[in-house]
C-alpha cells in the first residue's frame, strides 16, 4: 500500500521527486476533460488564461456561463442572501454550531497575539516610525469541491478580522442545487461575514481579481484551493495580492520507537483522505515502528469512508522512510519543507529549534495535525509544495500594510544632506543631489 524506503539518500530521492508546484504531470483524464470543455487541446494554464480573460471582458455573463460549464449549475446570480446564510445556520446541527463557535474563539484568541503595532520615535525635531493600515477589501476562497470546509472559512476570515480589514467577502463553489453547503454558511454567520458568493474555481478568482457587475474587485485573495484556483491566483498576482500558491496538502511525521504505531497510522490516513494527490510521509529511526505502522495502515483503512482515495494517495504520494537517527530525520524534513511537521518522539521540544522549514510544527503525540485543522487555534492555511522555505502560515500580517514614516528637522537635514548628495552623484542622479542641496544651502 505505502512504500517503505531504507536510508536517508533513498528517502531524499523519493520524497523530493516532483516536489515543486507544477512539476507533476497532469493526468490524461484531466486533459481529456479540458478538451471536452474547450473543444481543443489546452493545458490547464491555457484554460485558466481563457477563463480569466473572458470574465475580465464580459463580467457576470461570463461568470455564470463558466459556472454552468464547469460546475454544472445553472444560476441567475452568484450572490448568497443574508436570509440564506441565517437559514443555513438554523438548520446546521447544534453540535456542529457549537464546535464551529469554539473553533472561532480559539482561532481569534491565537491571532489576536499576532497584531503588529504602529510606532513613532522622536529625536529632537526628527521622527521615524511605521504605520500599520489594514487592507480595504479581501476575498477569501473556501474550497468545497468534494466536501464542505467550514473550518477553512474560519481559518482565513478571522485573521483578516483581527487585522481590521474593512470588508471581507467569501467565494465558495455551489452544490448542484445552486446552494452553498449549510455548514459553510453557518461558519460565515458565526464570524459575521455577510457577503458570500456561490462561485468556485478559476472563475471565482477572476471575479474577485477583476470585478464584475455583482462582485467588486478585492485587494487580496487568500485561501486554499485546487489546481485551477492555484493557477488562477498565480496569473492574477500583481493585479491583486495573494497569500500563496497552494498545492495538494501534505503532512510529514517524525517518530521514534516511543510512538504509538496505531496513532501514527491514523495520522497518515487522515492526511491521505483529502485527495489522491495528498502526501503522507513518515520518517523514523525504527524499523520495528515502520513495519507496525504499515500493518496498522492495512487494518485501519477498511473502515474509512474514503478508503479508495486513501489507498491511491498512500500508494502514489506516501512513503515511510527509515533512517539511522533523528538528526537525519530532521535534515530530511528541512529539505522537504512540509506544510505540517509532526514530532512524535521522546523529548520533542529538544528538536523544535532544529526545524528550519515548516508551515506548522505539531509538538508531541497528543498534538495531532487533524486536531490542528479544526480547533487548536493557528490558521490551518499553510504553505505547501516546498514553499515553507520562504513563506508562512496565513496570519494577521497578511492583511495589513506597513508604511514607513519619515520626518527630519532642519538640523538633521543639514547633518545628513551632504552625504546623501554625494551618494546621489555617485549613482549619476544629479537631480537627486540638487534637491538635497537646495535645502541645505549647498547649491
Amino acid at each position: 500500500m505505502i512504500p517503505i524506503i531504507l536510508g536517508k539518500n533513498a528517502g531524499r530521492e523519493k520524497i523530493l521527486r516532483n516536489r515543486a508546484l507544477g512539476e507533476r504531470e497532469y493526468p490524461a483524464t484531466l486533459l481529456d476533460a479540458l478538451h471536452k470543455t474547450f473543444g481543443e487541446r489546452l493545458t490547464p494554464e491555457q484554460a485558466v488564461t481563457r477563463i480569466l480573460a473572458d470574465i475580465r471582458s464580459r463580467g457576470d455573463k461570463a461568470l455564470l456561463e463558466w459556472t454552468r460549464k464547469l460546475d454544472g449549475v445553472e444560476m441567475a446570480s452568484v450572490t448568497v442572501s443574508q436570509d440564506e446564510i441565517e437559514a443555513a445556520y438554523a438548520e446546521t446541527p447544534a453540535a456542529v454550531r457549537e464546535a464551529l463557535e469554539l473553533a472561532a474563539q480559539r482561532v481569534r484568541a491565537f491571532h489576536e497575539k499576532q497584531k503588529p503595532k504602529s510606532w513613532l520615535e522622536w529625536d529632537g525635531e526628527s521622527a521615524l516610525g511605521q504605520r500599520i493600515t489594514p487592507l480595504a477589501r479581501v476575498g477569501v476562497y473556501v474550497p468545497g469541491g468534494t466536501a464542505p470546509l467550514p473550518s477553512s472559512l474560519l481559518m482565513a476570515t478571522i485573521p483578516a478580522q483581527v487585522a481590521r480589514v474593512r470588508e471581507i467577502v467569501v467565494a465558495t463553489p455551489p452544490m448542484k442545487s445552486g446552494h452553498i453547503q449549510p455548514a459553510t454558511l453557518a461558519a460565515a454567520n458565526i464570524v459575521g461575514v455577510s457577503r458570500v458568493f456561490a462561485m468556485g474555481g478559476a472563475q471565482a478568482i477572476a471575479a474577485l481579481a477583476f470585478g464584475t457587475e455583482t462582485v467588486a474587485r478585492v485587494d487580496k485573495i487568500v485561501g486554499p484551493g485546487g489546481l485551477f484556483v492555484t493557477l488562477a491566483k498565480r496569473q492574477v498576482f500583481g493585479t491583486v495580492g495573494i497569500d500563496g500558491l497552494y498545492g495538494p496538502t501534505e503532512t510529514l511525521l517524525i517518530a521514534d520507537d516511543s510512538a504509538n504505531p496505531a496513532w501514527v497510522a491514523a495520522d497518515l490516513l487522515a492526511q491521505a483522505e483529502h485527495d489522491e494527490l495528498a502526501t503522507s510521509i513518515l520518517i523514523t529511526n525504527s524499523q520495528l515502528l515502520a513495519d507496525a505502522v504499515a500493518q496498522n495502515l492495512q487494518s485501519q483503512i477498511s473502515s474509512l469512508s474514503r478508503r479508495e482515495i486513501v489507498a491511491k494517495s498512500l500508494a502514489g504520494q506516501g512513503a515511510i522512510v527509515v533512517v539511522e537517527n533523528l538528526v537525519d530525520a530532521i535534515e530530511l524534513a528541512n529539505a522537504y519543507a512540509p506544510e505540517h511537521l509532526c514530532l512524535l518522539v521522546r523529548e520533542p521540544w529538544q528538536w523544535v529549534g532544529k526545524v528550519e522549514h515548516a508551515g506548522g510544527v505539531f509538538v508531541g503525540e497528543w498534538t495531532n495535525e487533524a486536531l490542528g485543522d479544526y480547533v487548536i487555534g493557528p490558521s490551518h492555511v499553510m504553505p505547501t509544495a516546498g514553499t515553507a522555505r520562504f513563506s508562512s502560515a496565513l496570519n494577521v500580517n497578511d492583511f495589513v500594510k506597513i508604511s514607513s514614516v519619515f520626518s527630519v528637522g532642519e538640523r538633521e537635514a543639514k547633518q545628513l544632506g551632504e552625504k546623501g548628495a554625494t551618494l546621489a552623484e555617485a549613482e549619476g542622479l544629479t537631480a537627486h543631489a540638487n534637491a538635497i542641496r537646495k535645502r541645505i544651502g549647498g547649491a
